[in-house]
């Protein structure tokens, strides 16, 4: 029996590297579709005469790209065509906090319009951000958050994230996606999800651009469990005046009275809202679902 990494998936066939240094190419044994499950990129495993005879523990998997045991989640938001989306990035960024994983925020296309005012609203909730704009070369500070992990990158369609991994990877070859005019948003061009090695010894995976409508596949969060999802929320928790307080409208909210002393970003308290608006509306059936899938 050997224990490695599942670093490549295509066809049926998962492309095992050994802990001794070895890569295998591997079949899955048969009852885990029984099971319903599915190896993926990121897992250890072990395996035995060819085939991925099982999955060790998952600390976390997410759907778009099918990986698991993410570090890093590098959200990739461009500063201009198109437009920044408060709302897509801030679910994105709650779904990310749900599962353990840390996102890293990178602005785009910065010469193209100053998206400044909007990376200071993430930098103050405390998350890392970063820029890129074309020539840059100097990638140290992502590079460092990003070493000796399991990172992906996120992004809606035609935000850059190709450019951005050719960047970070040279000889990684990604078509880049060309930018609709018309659409406001690029086609994707990426053809499969593999995990790419970085200098600093990290990994990392793309995934395929997606549509508003597709937001929905990285999964749901409970109405009782987004409060935490939002990390500047997180020191008020528990001083509302209420113990069921949903940090909307309530008196004597915490939450609320943050907002209005300025601790609290309107944009992310608007996002917070609209997503316990939608977390509300959510089946139970719906919501095990998703997470089944995610």
């Amino acid at each position: 029996m050997e224990v490695g990494m599942i670093r490549k998936a295509l066809s049926g066939f998962y492309y095992v590297h050994t802990d001794d240094g070895r890569v295998l190419e591997c079949r899955a044994k048969g009852v885990f579709r029984k099971e319903g499950v599915t190896p993926l990129v990121g897992d250890r495993v072990e395996v035995e005469n060819g085939v991925v005879s099982r999955i060790l523990p998952r600390k976390n998997q997410i759907l778009r790209p099918p990986a698991a045991n993410i570090d890093r989640a590098v959200l990739v938001v461009s500063s201009d065509k198109p437009q920044p989306n408060t709302l897509i990035l801030d679910k994105l960024i709650a779904i990310c906090e749900s599962k353990g994983i840390e996102p890293l925020l990178v602005f785009t296309k910065t010469d193209l319009a100053d998206s400044s005012d909007l990376q200071e609203v993430y930098r103050r909730a405390g998350f890392r951000v970063f820029t890129s704009c074309p020539g840059q070369t100097d990638y140290s500070g992502l590079l460092a958050e990003m070493a000796g992990r399991l990172s992906v990158f996120i992004g809606n369609s035609g935000v850059g994230k190709s450019t951005l991994m050719n960047a970070l990877i040279p000889d990684l070859e990604v078509a880049t996606a060309q930018i609709s005019d018309k659409l406001g948003r690029g086609r994707h061009t990426t053809r499969h999800v593999e995990l790419y090695e970085l200098e600093g010894g990290g990994l990392v995976a793309d995934t395929p651009g997606f549509s508003t409508v597709e937001i929905e596949k990285y999964g749901h969060i409970p109405k009782e469990e987004l409060p935490e999802c939002f990390r500047e929320f997180r020191e008020y928790l528990g001083q509302c005046q209420f113990q069921n307080c949903s940090h909307r409208k309530e008196k004597g909210c915490a939450v609320l009275a943050a907002l209005e002393q300025g601790a609290i970003s309107p944009s992310r308290h608007e996002s917070y809202c609209a997503l316990y608006e939608d977390a509300m509306q959510i089946r139970d059936w719906e919501r095990k679902e998703g997470d089944k899938r995610s």
